[in-house]
């Protein structure tokens, strides 16, 4: 009984909604029946209205899952297929060219054809939904541009083509569209027990209002050229450049995502073969990220470093497994085989292109601080900061995690160890910064989810398993040289 009562308010919100939004579209039938002449070809307010329509549904059916036009959709930051609303941006531009050519109720009725069709694999109550916060953000777009017009003597403007008057509605259009949907959005997530300040921001993020601010400059445009003498044609037209920006995008990202597909087989690859440090590639990217952002770095650096830290073991898949997984001491010619390690990992990943950093981070992490590490014995500011970086992460994570033969240790412990070895083997610039970093944030925490190693072996996997922890102490530098463990 008190679950059902909780889904009420959820479950009203969409009826609310729709009712709301037809209240809004229903006054369309006598304002287009009573709008004369607009633009070159002399169409009607109901041809317009139509034409835009068709057009925003034509969008949304190409650039479906399995339409022809499928990669323009764009992805969200979790990798979904497309936006959170279910429309791909292409259409937004011939949304808002309906605010500027079609009074608020007809520019309101442009999206509900289209909204209809989205491609959201629900049933009938999210493409009401969705339809319903399409026409309530246009119509209060509408309403805002009467006002801004109004109110700035501009009235007739966008009939006229005088930019500098038309212009002024434009961001007042866009901010009020992208607000409206947000607060729609903040709403339902507020009715489901979801949080609201999560849903506002993203919905009023600049990476979300600046593109409807250039949706609006295009939607404008499109008015403008509409009402010209060269009529519906000119205006379409301005679809076409951003069709092709578009496909480049589309292009772009689909080359991203083969590349991030391929790093996660490699890292799940690595993880398999050296099955004693399964998850230590995970662990190691978000201690890097933590430290890259500790140190002032920007998101794009931060990405980087933490692609780094997944891949800096790859080389691993060119070691032979008998060595890896060896039980007993490793022979001169075996360590050899590991210490390749880092040189194999840079040619794996040579044809990534967009790892940036991370590149020499991975040839360079068992490089030390003084001099005394491989593969080319840099020292100092000579071995690259990410690599530095990647180095002081692997460490930490090597002695913070539990293995099948011991316990990790504490996170301060590790922490000590790295600060005493801070100037020798470490950097001390990063090691102060994943101090820093990590009395802000707990560790145990951050990589929760983050998959351990198997937690029982036999005697024999054991006694293997302790080779190659030896293995990775011994590679980090001198043998016997109280060198902290890169596993």
């Amino acid at each position: 009984m008190g679950t059902r009562g909780a889904d009420l308010p959820a479950r009203a919100l969409v009826p609310a909604a729709v009712l709301t939004a037809a209240a809004c579209a229903v006054p369309a039938v006598r304002q287009l029946d009573g709008l004369g002449a607009v633009g070159g070809a002399g169409a009607t307010g109901w041809t317009v209205c139509c034409v835009l329509a068709a057009v925003h549904a034509g969008c949304v059916v190409l650039t479906r899952e399995r339409g022809p036009w499928a990669g323009l959709a764009a992805p969200g930051r979790a990798g979904r297929a497309r936006e959170a609303d279910g429309a791909p941006p292409l259409v937004f531009p011939v949304l808002l060219a309906g605010v500027f050519l079609l009074p608020p109720s007809g520019a309101a009725l442009v999206a509900v054809p289209g909204a209809l069709l989205a491609p959201l694999g629900a049933g009938a109550g999210q493409r009401l939904w969705h339809a319903a916060r399409l026409v309530l953000a246009l119509y209060a777009a509408g309403l805002v541009r009467a006002l801004c017009e109004r109110a700035c003597g501009a009235q007739g403007a966008v009939q006229r083509a005088e930019l500098p008057l038309a212009l002024v509605a434009a961001p007042f259009v866009a901010v009020t569209f992208a607000l409206v949907l947000a607060v729609l959005d903040g709403t339902r997530t507020a009715v489901s027990g979801g949080r609201v300040p999560a849903t506002l921001r993203r919905g009023l993020c600049p990476r979300t209002v600046g593109p409807h601010l250039v949706h609006g400059a295009a939607g404008l445009m499109m008015a403008v050229l509409w009402r010209s003498p060269y009529g519906p044609v000119a205006g379409l037209f301005v679809l076409l450049p951003m069709l092709l920006s578009s496909w480049g995008f589309a292009q772009y990202r689909a080359e991203r995502a083969a590349y991030r597909a391929t790093i996660g087989s490699l890292v799940k690859s690595v993880d398999i073969k050296d099955r004693y440090t399964c998850g230590h590639g995970e662990r190691v990217g978000r201690a890097c990220a933590l430290i890259a952002r500790e140190l002032g770095m920007g998101e794009r650096r931060a990405e980087e470093l933490r692609l780094a830290g997944l891949l800096h073991d790859v080389g691993k898949l060119g070691v032979p497994t008998r060595v890896l997984r060896k039980n007993g001491p490793l022979t001169p010619a075996e360590r050899q085989e590991i210490e390749r390690h880092p040189e194999l990992g840079d040619e794996i990943v040579r044809g990534i292109g967009f790892l940036g950093e991370a590149r020499p981070a991975i040839l360079h992490h068992h490089e030390r601080y003084d001099g005394d590490g491989y593969p080319y014995g840099l020292a100092g500011a000579r071995i690259p900061q990410a690599a530095r970086i990647v180095a002081v992460a692997d460490a930490f994570d090597a002695m913070t995690s539990t293995r099948s033969y011991r316990r990790g240790r504490p996170v301060d412990a590790a922490l000590a160890e790295l600060e005493r070895c801070a100037g020798s083997q470490f950097d001390p610039q990063a090691v102060g910064a994943l101090v820093r970093a990590l009395a802000k944030h707990d560790w145990a925490r951050l990589v929760a989810d983050v998959p351990g190693p198997p937690s029982a072996l036999d005697a024999e996997d054991a006694s293997a398993a302790r080779a190659g922890a030896g293995h990775g102490a011994a590679a980090g530098g001198r043998p016997g040289g109280g060198n902290v463990p890169a596993r």
